[in-house]
């Protein structure tokens, strides 16, 4: 039922104030998830282990980097793969635990769940955090550097073996920069460099970091097979309800049957896209000693899909070692980008009284920190052309298809078609992937007189998730064709709702995640909840239709049909429905349902013209 006040600027609520209303839950929770500690995001336990604080100097902040024996950096491993890093430090691996949407999402589940959700989202999205036993809540300012670093290289290449479907529960070596690690080749390439006098590396504990190299690259052929992807990408909860399904989706698709595996999608030249044999790039794996290692088959670490950064360009991407004892966490989320902080037209306006926040009143700093901030947004900004390129690669439109056409009406239907033979599109999170047609018709005069895919004050198109639609303050958009699919939560007294959050919602209150008590194998679902799946399968294809009215057609003449495919990371509701946790960074709901919007992209965008007389 519409609530009697409108919600139009939900974004707006005091995250401080909504906190206060949950306090003593929130406390509860934090208690049963941190051995007895309390925490909130805005108020982070700093665990003894911590190595960097926000108070630490930018020179103490380097020097741990390299000092931490068992959970090495991405940074650390930069050192002889610059160009791995690079690639990686922008990607959404880099990306999964720094996001303040992820955090607020899993901490909003958590809550709701009076605690028993546990560390289900965060061990996938930063399993050193987790294998540190760092608190499940905590702001990203506190966390090791390790752990920031979300899907860094150890967890991949640390992982003794393929663990299967286990929803991201598995253990890593520990060990420090000269220990083995795991790869899908030999150490032959590897014992040439540390046998070369000429490089002058060591390979044994205890030696100069500075040249530091693994003692060995143990036998990790599972890296290369589609099953270890599977460890984090089918996500199965313990009540059997199955939030992501993109490797289950893979296993029974034509590309599987083809011997296609995820890496040759994801890891190759072109993003999304398998090239046959020219596939992957040919190049040095690493530079070891100032000297390039043999040319060899070489895999592309960017991973682009779905999601993009939200949060300051200081922060993310990852920076490179040359640019990390800059300033740290704190220091770059006082230096205002936005105003063109150190910019040439910046620094020669600025008036001499002009203060700033530390460590920003030195007008070079500032100068400096510009400059390494231009490379950070190029990088960006290569991210972004390969985030089009793959869904480009996975959602494709076709024609406009037009059938009646004349002044009674006017139909005509798009084709929608999964461009990929490996899995489902969207995948993964598929209730929180937003893809849909913004369509609109024009008559002679310039006017609309049909949209659909048109979005609210907030950002969301008008399904039944918009506040304005829940609200009766726009009319569901019926026409509209979207590919998000909806979570369904089964009522203790009966019935199922759409819900934003796979958390029931009764009139008797069902607090705790339990497993199931009975084989949902043999119901084919979990009792609680379920996700209505909308996701086109490998070689499927859509037919949207849409019908104009008479009385819009009251114009003779040249009519177009504009219609636009737009991708979106998330819906601007679900920051609605998890604002209440707060978010890292001090961003507010706002700031971050903004940035979300800001970042959808246009796929495809074909106009048709048609004459009505």
């Amino acid at each position: 039922m519409p609530n009697s006040e409108p919600r139009a600027g939900f974004l707006f609520t005091s995250v401080r104030s909504a906190m206060v209303l949950c306090a003593g839950f929130v406390l509860l929770i934090m208690a049963c998830t941190n051995g007895g500690r309390v925490a909130t995001p805005f108020n982070p336990i700093k665990s003894p282990e911590v190595l960097v604080r926000v108070e630490d100097s930018a020179e103490d902040m380097h020097r741990a980097l390299f000092e931490e024996q068992n959970f090495p950096t991405a940074r650390t491993c930069a050192k002889c793969h610059p160009d791995h890093y690079r690639e990686w430090s922008v990607s959404p691996h880099a990306y999964a635990q720094l996001s303040p949407v992820f955090n607020a999402f899993h901490a909003s589940v958590v809550t709701l769940t009076n605690g028993t959700f546990s560390d289900f989202c965060i061990r996938c999205h930063s399993q050193v955090a987790m294998q540190r036993n760092e608190p499940v809540f905590e702001s990203n300012r506190f966390r090791h550097p390790s752990s920031r670093e979300g899907i860094t290289c150890i967890v991949c290449h640390r992982a003794p073996a393929d663990f299967g479907k286990v929803s991201g529960r598995f253990s890593l070596e520990l060990g420090d920069i000269y220990d083995p690690v795991y790869g899908p080749t030999d150490s032959k390439i590897l014992n040439e460099a540390i046998e070369d006098n000429k490089l002058n590396v060591s390979a044994e504990s205890g030696g100069d970091l500075a040249d530091a190299v693994h003692s060995e690259v143990a036998d990790g052929k599972f890296l290369t097979e589609s099953g270890f992807c599977g460890v984090c990408h089918d996500v199965n909860l313990g009540n059997g309800f199955r939030l992501e399904e993109a490797f289950s989706e893979y296993k029974s698709s034509p590309a599987a049957a083809e011997g296609v595996s995820c890496q040759d999608c994801h890891m190759g030249k072109q993003h999304g896209v398998f090239l046959g044999e020219d596939n992957y790039a040919q190049a040095p794996a690493a530079v070891v000693g100032g000297v390039t290692t043999a040319v060899r088959k070489r895999t592309n670490h960017m991973f682009a899909g779905p999601d993009h950064s939200i949060i300051h360009p200081g922060l993310f991407p990852h920076l490179p070692n040359e640019s990390l004892a800059f300033a740290n966490m704190e220091e770059w989320l006082a230096f205002d980008h936005e105003a063109g902080w150190g910019s040439p037209d910046f620094e020669d306006s600025v008036p001499a009284d002009a203060t700033f926040p530390d460590p920003w009143g030195d007008a070079p700093k500032r100068r400096q920190a510009f400059e390494i901030l231009k490379d950070q947004f190029a990088l960006l900004s290569l991210y972004r052309q390969a985030r089009v390129d793959v869904l480009k690669a996975g959602f494709v439109m076709g024609n406009i298809v037009v059938g009646e056409s004349t002044p009674k009406g006017l139909d005509f239907k798009v084709h929608v078609k999964n461009g990929t033979n490996g899995h489902n599109v969207p995948t993964g999170f598929i209730a929180e992937r937003g893809l849909y047609l913004e369509v609109t018709v024009v008559n002679p005069d310039g006017e609309v007189v049909f949209k659909s895919g048109d979005t609210d004050p907030n950002g969301d198109i008008r399904d039944s998730h918009s506040v304005y639609v829940h609200n009766g303050e726009l009319p569901v958009d019926e026409f509209l064709f979207s590919l998000q699919s909806k979570f369904i939560t089964r009522l203790n007294r009966g019935g199922e709702r759409e819900q934003v959050l796979a958390v029931n919602h009764s009139v008797d209150p069902l607090p705790f995640l339990r497993p199931a008590t009975f084989s949902t194998i043999l119901t084919g679902r979990p009792r609680g909840a379920r996700t209505h799946r909308v996701s086109i399968p490998p070689g499927g294809e859509r037919w949207p239709e849409y019908r104009v009215g008479a009385d819009a057609l009251a114009t003779p003449g040249e009519y177009e049909i504009r219609v636009r495919m737009i991708a979106g990371m998330i819906p601007p509701n679900l920051v609605d429905k998890i604002q209440h946790v707060g978010f890292d960074y001090d961003m507010s709901p706002r700031e971050v349902a903004q940035a979300v919007v800001d970042g959808r992209v246009e796929l495809w965008n074909k106009t048709l013209t048609v004459s009505i007389y």
